[in-house]
C-alpha cells in the first residue's frame, strides 16, 4: 500500500516537471539549493520518503519497490504525467526502481552518489537494528563524516545533522532494511532514457566507480564527477551540481544532433569568462527552441543552414552541415537546400558554403568506413 508522501511543489504551473528523491535520514530541504535555482523555470517537486520528514511512518519493513511506488502515486496526485527524476543515494535507488516500473513516467534520470547495489544485505540490516535499539544519534557521527569533506562549513554539517537526528527510528531503520533486499545489477539496460550520473570525487559510500558501473550498463548514460565533495554533493557543491540539472535537458539535445566529442571540445574550453555563455546556449538554443515540438531535427537543420549560409557564418556552417547528417538529411537535400541559398542568400555565400559542405560530407564518409 502506497503512503501519501510529505511534498512541497513550487515553480509555473504547466513548466516541465522535475522530482527530487533524498537520501537516507534526509528530508526535501537538502535539495534547497537546487530548487531555488530552478523553480524560476520549472516545476519543482520535493518529497520526503516514508519514515522522513513530515510524511508518516508505517511500520517497516519497506522495500525499494514500496518507495518507487509512494513516488510514483504522488505524480499522480499531482497530475504529472512524465518528469525528470533526481535521486541521490536512496533516492537514486527510488528513480531508478520507478523508471523499470513506469518508464512512460520518467523523461529522464540524474543519478547521483548512488548505485545498483549498495553492499552486502547484512550491514544495512545491522544499522537498522542499533537505530531501532539506540536511536539515529548512534549512526550520526559515522553518516556525517560520509556525507562532507573535513572542509566543508560548519553550517552545512549542522544543517544535515538537524535533519539526520530529526529522522523517526522505524522510519530510519524501515528505510535501512529497503536497502538491505535491493539489487538492479544486470536490469538497467531497459533504462532507455537518458541518464545523468554524478559522484562526489572524494564519496567513501558510493565512489564514482558506483556510477561509472550505472553508466556502462545504461543504454544513454554519462557521468560527471564533483570535485572536493563526498555523498551529499548536492549541498556541498551546489553550484555546480545546480548548473548540471539546469544543463541538462538542452545537452541531452546539443549533444544528439552535434555528438559528444563535439560537445565535449566544447565544455573542455569553457573557462569563467565564457560559461555563462556555454549555459545561455545549452538552456535557450538546444533547451527551448531545438526542443519544440512544432519541427522535426530535419527541418531545423535545413533552416539553420540556410541562416548561416544567408549571415555568412563559416565557422558555425561546417559544425551543422556535420549536424544536418546527424539529423537525417542526406547529401543530396543538403545540397538542394545549398543551391536554394544560391538564389536567396547570394551566390559568393553559396559558394562558400559548398567548398565547408564538400568537406565534411567527404569527412563523414571516410568515418562512416
Amino acid at each position: 500500500m502506497t503512503v501519501e508522501v510529505h511534498h512541497v511543489v513550487e515553480g509555473p504551473e504547466g513548466a516541465p516537471a522535475v522530482l527530487f528523491a533524498s537520501s537516507l535520514g534526509t528530508t526535501h530541504a537538502m535539495w534547497d539549493d537546487q530548487a531555488a535555482a530552478l523553480r524560476g523555470e520549472l516545476r519543482v517537486v520535493r518529497y520526503d520518503h516514508r519514515g522522513h520528514g513530515g510524511s508518516p511512518v508505517p511500520p517497516g519493513p519497506y522495500s525499494i519497490d514500496d518507495l518507487a511506488d509512494d513516488a510514483l502515486a504522488l505524480l499522480d496526485r499531482l497530475e504529472i504525467e512524465r518528469v525528470a527524476f533526481v535521486g541521490l543515494s536512496i533516492g537514486g535507488a527510488v528513480a531508478m526502481t520507478a523508471a523499470l516500473r513506469a518508464p512512460e513516467r520518467i523523461e529522464r534520470l540524474v543519478l547521483c552518489s548512488t548505485a545498483p547495489y549498495f553492499g552486502p544485505p547484512k550491514q544495512w540490516l545491522d544499522r537498522a537494528e542499533t537505530v531501532r535499539t539506540e536511536g539515529v544519534e548512534a549512526v550520526a557521527p559515522a553518516a556525517l563524516e560520509r556525507w562532507l569533506t573535513p572542509g566543508a562549513p560548519p553550517g552545512m554539517r549542522e544543517r544535515l545533522e538537524t535533519m539526520l537526528l530529526g529522522t523517526p527510528r522505524e522510519g530510519y531503520a524501515a528505510c535501512a532494511e529497503a536497502l538491505s533486499g535491493y539489487d538492479l545489477r544486470g536490469r538497467l539496460g531497459a533504462l532507455a532514457m537518458p541518464v545523468l550520473a554524478i559522484a562526489g570525487a572524494d564519496d567513501p559510500t558510493t565512489p564514482p566507480a558506483a556510477l561509472h558501473a550505472i553508466v556502462d550498463e545504461v543504454p544513454h548514460g554519462r557521468l560527471h564527477v564533483i570535485e572536493r565533495a563526498r555523498h551529499i554533493a548536492n549541498v556541498e557543491r551546489p553550484e555546480e551540481f545546480s548548473r548540471l540539472l539546469r544543463e541538462a535537458p538542452g545537452m541531452r539535445i546539443r549533444r544528439a544532433v552535434l555528438g559528444d566529442t563535439h560537445v565535449d571540445s566544447a565544455i573542455e574550453r569553457t573557462t569563467d569568462f565564457t560559461a555563462d555563455f556555454q549555459d545561455l546556449i545549452t538552456r535557450y538554443a538546444w533547451g527551448e527552441i531545438w526542443a519544440r515540438p512544432g519541427l522535426d531535427r530535419k527541418t531545423r537543420s535545413a533552416i539553420t543552414l540556410t541562416a548561416l549560409v544567408a549571415g555568412g557564418h563559416e565557422n558555425e556552417l561546417a559544425m551543422h552541415v556535420r549536424a544536418a547528417l546527424r539529423n537525417g538529411l542526406t547529401e543530396d537535400e543538403i545540397k538542394e537546400i545549398l543551391l536554394q541559398t544560391a538564389i536567396y542568400c547570394g551566390v559568393p555565400a553559396a559558394n562558400a558554403a559548398f567548398a565547408i559542405a564538400q568537406r565534411v560530407i567527404a569527412d563523414h564518409g571516410e568515418e562512416a568506413k
